[in-house]
């Protein structure tokens, strides 16, 4: 074998794949068509589940000082996400780029071998393996491994090549996008509706304004947009004349949506853009990649160090096949929304006082922050079963402090143990290495925190609650669940 893993696509969401399986020890391979980064950032921050998620690896600082708002939109109408419970709001200024970066320097940093300029031609596989023919700077080459997974976007190759089935709908409608500069844009950060089409505009830091435009009528296109093609539509749309700026860059997509039938077929799997593609409606798109990416890494790596339990593998479709769903879901009703003419007016006006609700408008803000997602953990009536482990302060037995988030820093599984009796953690020592054991209790907790009246708290390595004492069964029946037999 030539790696235990190749991961075909070094973005966001590939990249962070390879770390995740780095965290448990086990060989990637990252191949990279591209020779260079582009510098172009479709993706321009993140949601706060995907904030959460990076804190959980003790990324975020590696971005410096993030911009963060409680402001969001679901299809162009505002919402206010500052009823949310996380110490995280909603990044509007973080480059896809620079996400890239930071990821590609933290995968790097774990062993990551990155190869760029490799581009992948063809592939087999059988029930040991999967075989890899690449295009290279020195030739045509044929890479061994275990497990290949396709993280390279919408039109992915690895998908097409081992046959998924990406059923869906084609696109109905386009918008074109542009990042200029030296030219002054009034800010339309969640649209303007104009007769001719509707206009975004904002500021994205260093003197650049994005701009994406929807102009009623416009063919959808074969081929990316140009910056003259785009200069055009807003003038025709807006009334401005932007022909004179500097364009960084320009493209267009449409709302085209489809997702993968399944993200695992045998040894080849899908994460990110290569499962699922959609009208970028609130930025969803990589940040939903790469919560694939921790939702997989460690249940792959599992499989790879043999001690996956039977299953746990096959759980990355079961657990994230639903959560495309809904995010096709709602990306298509945004579009609706924010993109229809006329005809949906009435809908916007009763969205509008619907959305004045805090109980609607917290569903909404749950939905497009990635807050919402629950999965299948087992039995247990405990609010938290299955969903994220809340952020909180901790104080150990040895008095020194940390947090939920810290204790996720390994990539490891974690159990919280409140009680005051070594009973509990005795019986996790036998998951040595795959969970850690914290002893001690809540720092300053408030009367809605959802930990309180927990004796002790079972969390995957990916942040979801598994297993919660009292009334959740055997302790030792949810780690064989989820960390394979003992040692």
């Amino acid at each position: 074998m030539d790696s235990a893993v190749i991961v075909v696509g070094a973005g966001p969401v590939g990249l962070m794949l390879a770390g995740e399986l780095r965290l448990a020890g086990v060989s990637v391979i990252v191949l990279e068509q591209l020779a260079y980064p582009t510098g172009q950032s479709r993706a321009l921050g993140f949601t706060v589940r995907t904030m959460e998620v990076l804190d959980q690896r003790g990324l975020l600082s590696s971005f410096g000082d993030i911009p963060t708002s409680t402001k969001g939109h679901f299809g162009g109408l505002l919402v206010d996400f500052d009823m949310l419970d996380s110490p995280h709001g909603t990044s509007h200024g973080i480059p896809q780029a620079r996400t890239e970066q930071v990821l590609g320097q933290w995968a790097a940093g774990l062993g990551v071998d990155i190869r760029r300029d490799h581009e992948v031609v063809d592939l087999s596989s059988d029930e040991y393996g999967v075989e890899v023919e690449v295009r290279t700077p020195d030739g045509t080459r044929r890479l061994r491994t275990s497990y290949l997974v396709g993280c390279d976007g919408g039109r992915s190759r690895v998908r097409k090549l081992a046959g998924f089935s990406f059923p869906g709908t084609e696109g109905t409608l386009e918008m074109m996008l542009a990042d200029v500069k030296d030219i002054e844009i009034q800010a339309h950060p969640f649209g303007q509706r104009l007769p001719g089409g509707i206009a975004m505009s904002a500021p994205i830091g260093d003197g650049v304004n994005r701009i994406i435009l929807r102009e009623h009528g416009a063919p959808v296109r074969r081929e990316p947009a140009t910056f003259p093609e785009v200069a055009a539509g807003w003038e025709r749309v807006t009334g401005q004349d932007i022909s004179g700026a500097t364009a960084v860059w320009a493209s267009s997509f449409s709302d085209a949506s489809r997702q993968a039938s399944s993200y695992r077929r045998g040894r080849v799997l899908l994460a990110g853009d290569a499962a699922h593609i959609h009208l970028p409606a609130g930025g969803q798109g990589m940040n939903v990649g790469i919560q694939d990416a921790v939702n997989l890494g460690w249940k792959l790596a599992a499989q790879v160090n043999s001690w996956a339990p039977p299953a746990l593998l096959d759980s990355y479709h079961r657990e994230r096949h639903p959560v495309g769903e809904r995010l096709l879901m709602n990306t298509r009703a945004q579009g609706l929304l924010f993109l229809g003419g006329e005809e949906v007016m009435p809908l916007r006006e009763v969205q509008s006082e619907l959305i004045k609700k805090p109980s609607v408008a917290e569903h909404l803000a749950r939905m497009v922050t990635g807050l919402d997602i629950a999965y299948d953990a087992g039995p247990g009536g405990h609010r938290l079963q299955g969903r994220r482990i809340p952020h909180h302060e901790l104080v150990g037995d040895s008095g020194t402090k940390t947090s939920t988030t810290e204790l996720l820093h390994p990539g490891h599984g974690v159990l919280l143990d409140f009680t005051d009796t070594p009973a509990t953690g005795r019986i996790a020592s036998a998951w040595d290495g795959r969970v850690d054991v914290f002893s001690g209790r809540l720092h300053a907790p408030d009367d809605n925190s959802p930990l309180l009246g927990t004796d002790a708290v079972l969390v995957r390595p990916d942040g979801h609650v598994v297993w919660t004492a009292p009334h959740g069964g055997e302790l030792a029946r949810a780690l064989y669940r989820w960390f394979g037999a003992p040692r």
